[in-house]
């Protein structure tokens, strides 16, 4: 699969997201073929610890996808999976740390999931938090009534 050079594209329409830290750009190239492209400002690199010990890059690309892989359906657009991730990240930039761990990262996108969308949080609950059975559905469902409450 080729991609077309963003060079030999023009804009169609540009839009900032919700947050209003990504630029989202509808183009089309030379031969008529239809695009998006984002932008975002690059902020310093920010690490993650895994449960193994490992440290990584923080990779957005990653959390979109265990993000759209363990809520399934319930987000509407891509455009919401990315203001999902966004939110995270300002939420694990914002405590000023160069390195966090998988497990904040994970209460993280659990904390902006609560606010968006209650089913698609409990399906990440569920994976996240590794639920074995009917009590840990149980247990998260009522946790998130008493936050609500």
């Amino acid at each position: 699969m080729s991609f077309p050079r963003i060079g030999d594209s023009k804009v169609l329409e540009s839009r900032e997201t919700e947050d209003g830290t990504t630029i989202r750009r509808r183009r089309v190239s030379a031969d008529g073929k239809r695009f998006t492209t984002y932008e975002r400002i690059e902020l310093p690199q920010l690490y993650v610890r895994k449960r193994s010990g490992n440290r990584e890059l923080f990779d957005r690309d990653k959390l979109a996808v265990a993000v759209r892989r363990s809520v399934g359906k319930f987000m509407d657009s891509e455009l919401e999976v990315e203001e999902v991730v966004n939110r995270v990240e300002d939420l694990l930039r914002g405590w000023g740390e160069d390195e966090v761990t998988s497990q904040q990262v994970g209460n993280a996108v659990l904390e902006v999931l609560a606010e968006r969308n209650e089913v698609a949080y409990v399906r990440f609950a569920s994976v996240f938090l590794q639920f074995r059975t009917l009590d840990d559905f149980e247990r998260i469902l009522r946790k998130q009534r008493e936050r609500k409450a």
